[in-house]
C-alpha cells in the first residue's frame, strides 16, 4: 500500500512538472497555442492514474504555480479560475473512471467528456464569482466562447491523446485496465 501511494505521489510531480512545461512548448504556435489548452492533459492524465485525490491536488496547484513562475497564465482571474476549473477536471475524471464497472476506451471517454463538462462549468461559476456577472463582469457571451469556442483545438486534443496514451500504457502493461469481477456481471449480460 505505501509503494503505491509512493508511485502516485512521483506520478503526480512528473505530471505537475509536464503541466509546468508543456505551455512552453505550444506556445511556440501563436495562434493556437493556449487554445491547445496544454496543462489540462497532465491534469487528466494524473486523475486517471493516480487517482482523484491525486489529479485533484495537482490540478489545484497546477495554474497557480504555473503563474507565479511564468507570470501565465495571469494570475487574476485567470489563474484562480483554472484552480478551480482543473482540479474538478482531475476529480471527475478520477472519480468517474476509478468507479466505472469496467475501465476500458468507453470509460474513459466517459470520464473525460463528463469531467470537461462539469470543469468548465466550474471555470465559468469561478469567473462570474471573481469578475461579477453582467455587461460589466462575465458574460454568457464571455463563458461560450472561452469554455467551448476557443478550446475547440483543445478539446480534441484531449479526446484523441489522452485515450491513446491510456491505452498505450495499458498495451504496456505500466496501466492496466480493470474489468469486472466475472460473478457480478453474469446477471447483468
Amino acid at each position: 500500500m505505501r509503494n503505491n501511494h509512493i508511485k502516485n505521489l512521483m506520478l503526480s510531480a512528473m505530471f505537475m512538472a509536464i503541466g509546468l512545461f508543456l505551455p512552453l512548448l505550444t506556445g511556440q504556435v501563436q495562434q493556437i497555442g493556449t487554445m491547445m489548452l496544454p496543462m489540462h492533459i497532465p491534469v487528466f492524465l494524473c486523475g486517471l492514474i493516480c487517482g482523484w485525490k491525486h489529479g485533484a491536488g495537482v490540478g489545484l496547484v497546477l495554474p497557480i504555480t504555473r503563474s507565479l513562475i511564468f507570470t501565465t497564465p495571469p494570475l487574476y482571474p485567470i489563474a484562480v479560475a483554472m484552480t478551480f476549473e482543473l482540479a474538478a477536471y482531475g476529480a471527475v475524471a478520477g472519480l468517474i473512471c476509478g468507479r466505472s464497472r469496467w475501465q476500458c476506451v468507453i470509460a474513459l471517454y466517459r470520464s473525460i467528456i463528463a469531467a470537461m463538462l462539469i470543469g468548465r462549468a466550474v471555470w465559468g461559476a469561478a469567473m462570474a464569482l471573481l469578475l461579477g456577472v453582467g455587461t460589466d463582469g462575465f458574460t454568457v457571451q464571455m463563458f461560450i466562447a472561452g469554455a467551448f469556442l476557443n478550446a475547440i483545438p483543445g478539446i480534441v486534443i484531449q479526446l484523441t491523446l489522452i485515450p491513446s496514451v491510456m491505452i498505450a500504457l495499458n498495451r504496456t502493461g505500466l496501466v492496466k485496465f480493470r474489468k469486472a469481477h466475472p460473478q457480478k456481471t453474469k446477471g447483468h449480460l
